[in-house]
């Protein structure tokens, strides 16, 4: 089954692609619509769906915009839309397909068949992906693999300075002071860090204990090797400092 998510400011075009979709197929299921594109913004982050109808023409962020404020768009985008001059943009911007309104059965079929197709791509890229991290895992336990932008970066744990939070994503900087945003909690990067190297000092801060160039008692807080200040918490500071 096919999970799609609606974006549109005009409750009867959300009306009548819903009725399409799902009377056109049984392969389809709608579970949720959006008039706010801003709303639709906030649950993507969380709830990928397979699929993502958006309409270009919404008055307070078009199409495009929202498309450049997502920071993942690991599901295939139909662009929805009455006017046909935005069709080159919209593969600039990573749509598999454009569909003008009112929207034509034919199209409406092809479309599908290319939503099953890139899910298809999606699900045995995952499935190599996979197998690439647990095969370098085994074979380097010095690195981590992190995945951002498409790709696998395969990474020196001592090269990383510390993790800061960011809600949903976390911020990695390294040693050279390059940054890099992942979309994992720091909850999860601290459970494929090795612990003997790392500790999570504050709900939004893991460091590299490597990396400590001071530890300021009376302000509470360390300063890394490129001064960067991050604070101790008072109720893991005493496990911290069992770490020394």
């Amino acid at each position: 089954m096919i999970k799609a998510v609606i974006v549109d400011d005009e409750p009867k075009a959300i009306q009548s692609l819903s009725w399409e979709l799902t009377n056109f197929s049984d392969e389809i299921e709608i579970v949720k619509t959006f008039t706010s594109p801003e709303a639709a913004i906030d649950y993507l982050e969380t709830n990928p769906p397979d699929c993502l109808f958006l309409d270009i023409q919404m008055p307070t962020m078009d199409g495009f915009q929202f498309l450049d404020k997502l920071k993942s768009k690991d599901f295939a985008i139909v662009i929805t839309t009455a006017y046909n001059e935005y069709a080159i943009k919209a593969l600039k911007h990573e749509a598999i397909d454009y569909l003008l309104k009112p929207i034509d059965s034919d199209d409406l079929e092809d479309t599908i068949k290319r939503i099953k197709k890139f899910n298809y791509r999606l699900l045995n890229s995952s499935k190599i992906e996979d197998v690439l991290i647990n095969f370098h895992t085994k074979l380097d336990q010095k690195k981590i693999t992190i995945n951002t932008d498409g790709k696998l970066m395969f990474v020196p744990v001592d090269d990383i300075l510390f993790i800061e939070s960011d809600g949903n994503y976390s911020t990695i900087v390294m040693v050279d002071g390059q940054k890099t945003v992942i979309t994992k909690k720091l909850k999860e990067v601290n459970s494929i860090l090795p612990e003997q190297f790392f500790f999570r000092i504050h709900n939004s801060f893991i460091i590299n204990l490597n990396r400590i160039k001071e530890y300021i008692k009376n302000d509470g807080y360390v300063v890394m090797q490129s001064n960067h200040k991050i604070p101790v918490a008072r109720q893991r500071k005493s496990n911290f400092l069992e770490k020394f």
